[in-house]
């Protein structure tokens, strides 16, 4: 499939359209190990208060739109969703990291670079900028204050919600890696996805996340201790130091019941005791 631009593209809808080619191909011509399902897209406008609200949510050290493009007008979100073998590979390893999840997570970190510089590309081509941050230690690290965050933005790009694992849950589920793009471009926004996905802050009874960090750094309140969860992803990572030491891996909180879909609140079927 190619992401050449059509002569006479001019509308939001046309452009869109070339946008959600461009991951999709981006994902089909990927020279990896790792296989994936099919990506999501989302859009949001580079005005949505709710980047502003980050700034509290997240801390002052958060950019707006503006802040990373002048004259931004758009952001675009991506979600790049594990295969279910990755994910049932990671599942049945007793607290320790998958090696299939470990690659996976470094690949697609590489991934996501090539589709942020294909999404680029194609809108260079229609005459609008665009610019973006790396997948991943868009953070300080003293404080954990992300600069930039993906998954906010995916939230506000309306492909999913946090759930209480503080992984966003979308229709694909959480297993998986986000992405995001700044343009000057103006896209028609995506609605705010109005249902909440997490079972758990939903009322229902689920805590399979909790359960399954190794250290214990999600207390099942919607706390996370970021330190305990850094050492942990930390120490992971010197156990695959051929991916490269900026990988910080570990990953077992998002594969539960949410890894793969939105679960129904009485489906029992992912709930089974942890390894």
């Amino acid at each position: 499939m190619s992401t050449a631009p059509e002569r006479g593209v001019t509308t939001e809808e046309e452009l869109a359209g070339l946008l959600e080619r461009a991951v999709e191909d981006a994902v089909e011509a990927a020279d990896t190990r790792t296989s994936y399902r099919t990506p999501l897209v989302g859009f949001a406008s580079a005005g949505d208060s709710r980047f502003a609200d980050l700034k509290t949510h997240i801390g002052p050290h958060h950019l707006l739109p503006e802040d990373v493009l002048e004259g931004a007008k758009s952001v675009i979100s991506f979600f790049l969703p594990f295969s279910a073998e990755v994910v049932d590979a990671h599942r049945v390893r007793r607290g320790s990291v998958a090696r299939e999840w470990a690659v996976a997570y470094s690949e697609t970190n590489e991934l996501i670079g090539d589709v942020c510089e294909r999404l680029s590309r194609v809108l260079r081509e229609h005459g609008h900028e665009a610019t973006f941050a790396p997948a991943t230690g868009n953070f300080e690290r003293a404080t954990f204050e992300s600069t930039w965050s993906h998954k906010s933005c995916a939230v506000i790009a309306g492909l999913g919600r946090f759930g209480l694992h503080h992984m966003v849950i979308t229709e694909a589920g959480c297993a998986g890696r986000f992405g995001s793009v700044v343009t000057t471009a103006p896209l028609k926004p995506a609605p705010r996805m109005a249902r909440e996905l997490c079972i758990h802050l939903a009322g229902g009874t689920c805590k399979d996340c909790v359960s399954r960090c190794p250290v214990g750094a999600l207390n099942g309140r919607g706390e996370l201790d970021k330190e305990l969860c850094w050492q942990r992803c930390t120490a992971v990572s010197k156990r695959f130091t051929d991916l490269g030491p900026k990988n910080k891996i570990c990953g077992k909180c998002a594969v539960g019941r949410c890894a793969l879909e939105v679960p129904k609140k009485g489906d029992r079927s992912r709930a089974r005791k942890v390894p």
